[in-house]
């Protein structure tokens, strides 16, 4: 009783939130009026951001309710207007002296051109017909049958009982087709993943340009400043060399004594500047190897487990090995650890690798540019980074790759559910029953005014009643079958979204 209770509630609290969008969808009219006069600056951005809230809301209400997880389908949001070198900032060809006209300009220009926007407004506009009819008509007709039992006569009662039950069993299905409903409407399309995924791709290709840059710019430096000085200084050294090998040779001697020396010392600054560009150990040995070396090469206590039956691709374990290598440094220099465990397998599809210290934690990527780094490095592969580090300890980072970087993968599309095939073969199996003989035939009957009732429910009820459970049947009737076919619908949808997102990544 008190689990029936709870599923009534919530499909009135479905039932009153899709009428209250009533006036929100009229408020979006009058915002569509302004927006044609070309006032878009008036109420544009803070309606569409009450519509989104709106959205997000029974996004969630379906996920945790309904059990149809639905992810947010918007583009990322547009970064800040940056500076020119005057100061000025440049919005096409308008210069301002505040960021605040190119923002406003962007961020109504993101919202006006994604496609989520306006599948955002057509669910609005649907779902007071959608969660009004869907949600409030199994309780009008539990209504109508307690009405009937207690009204009308003893011998009504049984029937009055019968659409009682049958709205009440009703609504978890009806719930359910619901939450479908607002998931095929308000789920990433595979044209909006595609589109954010480009857009994040822009991002990364901007970020690892610019890390490309920043290296560049770094090798140049410790070329200069290192190597280089030094054969320029042993250049000028073998000249003194030249010049006193006659005069004073022993002079001459130690001249070319400090130049062995610093050709040594150069020798090391260029073989740890190839390291640093990718390990010999790396590209030899693999993965697996190169991080036992960078433990061997700690100051602190690393314990390291590999389990890779294949070999992730160069540009991945060049990734990873850096990104390891950064969170080991971090765990000596700022975390204070003594020990470090460092596991590397393959886990759920992802390459994992997951690095744990006991130092002092409190790693936070948004206070170094350590971490931060480690991110965008790993953004390039659609990497991950998580990192667990209370205060106090321990840390614990772990880095997931996709394996559609790693040879080998592949993706197969995983069969529906026991639990789906079974609401997929009622539906079929059992939606022509309320559609057909309980739905169309008695309301053809009822048109053209036969008097033949045999065994269909609804005209043996009382002339007022009969045509709400005519319309009961035959909304029940599609509800089976709008569930037998939404079901593989959203399954071959979620499957084609995964595609379509190794295709993406294969091609780049």
């Amino acid at each position: 009783m008190r689990r029936h209770a709870v599923i009534f509630g919530r499909a009135a609290g479905l039932g009153a939130l899709a009428l209250l969008d009533i006036p929100l969808l009229v408020l979006t009219l009058l915002t569509a009026v302004t927006t044609a006069l070309g006032l878009i600056f008036f109420c544009f951005i803070p309606v569409n951001r009450l519509v989104r809230r709106r959205t997000m809301l029974a996004r969630r209400l379906a996920g945790r309710w309904l059990g149809a997880e639905t992810a947010p389908p918007y583009l990322p949001p547009p970064p800040p207007p940056r500076p020119q070198p005057d100061g000025w900032y440049r919005y096409e060809r308008q210069l301002y002296k505040t960021p605040w006209w190119p923002a406003w300009n962007d961020r109504w220009k993101w919202m006006f051109t994604d496609p989520a926007t306006w599948r955002d407004l057509a669910w609005l506009w649907l779902n007071p017909l959608a969660g009004g009819s869907l949600l409030l008509l199994p309780l009008a007709a539990v209504w109508y049958g307690l009405t009937l039992s207690w009204t009308w006569a003893p011998q009504a009662a049984p029937l009055g009982l019968a659409v009682a039950a049958a709205g009440m069993a009703a609504v978890p299905w009806l719930l359910r087709l619901y939450g479908w409903w607002t998931h095929l409407c308000l789920a990433p399309t595979v044209r909006s993943i595609l589109a954010g995924r480009l857009q994040r791709l822009d991002q990364v290709r901007q970020e690892a340009v610019d890390s490309q840059a920043a290296e560049l710019r770094r090798i140049e430096r410790d070329l200069h400043d290192g190597a280089q000085a030094r054969l320029v200084a042993m250049g000028m050294t073998l000249g003194a060399v030249e010049e006193l090998v006659d005069k004073d040779p022993a002079a001459a001697k130690a001249l070319l004594a400090k130049a062995r020396d610093a050709s040594s010392v150069a020798l090391t600054e260029l073989r740890d500047l190839v390291r640093g560009i990718h390990p010999p150990v790396l590209a030899e040995r693999g993965l697996g190897d190169a991080v036992r070396a960078l433990a061997l090469d700690s100051p602190l206590k690393v314990s390291v487990t590999v389990d890779l039956k294949i070999r992730p691709e160069s540009p991945v374990e060049s990734a990873v090995y850096f990104s390891v290598s950064e969170l080991l440094t971090n765990a000596a220099r700022h975390g204070g650890a003594d020990r470090v465990w460092i596991d590397i397998g393959i886990r759920g599809g992802a390459l994992r690798v997951t690095v744990t210290d006991d130092g002092s934690g409190g790693a936070d990527p948004s206070r170094g540019s350590g971490l931060r780094g480690v991110e965008r490095r790993l953004a390039a592969f659609d990497g991950v980074l998580a990192l667990n580090s209370p205060p106090g300890g321990p840390t614990t980072a772990t880095i997931d790759l996709p394996l559609a970087r790693v040879p080998g993968a592949e993706r197969e599309k995983p069969p529906l559910t026991k639990r789906q095939g079974v609401v997929v073969a009622l539906g079929w199996g059992l939606g022509w029953l309320p559609l057909f003989p309980q739905g169309l035939v008695p309301m053809f009957l009822k048109i053209f005014g036969t008097g033949e009732k045999s065994w269909f429910l609804a005209l043996h009820l009382p002339s007022p009643w009969q045509w709400p459970l005519i319309v009961l049947n035959i909304t029940m009737g599609l509800a089976l079958y709008g569930m037998a076919m939404a079901i593989p619908v959203a399954h071959s949808r979620r499957h084609l979204m995964s595609r379509a997102g190794a295709l993406l990544e294969t091609d780049r």
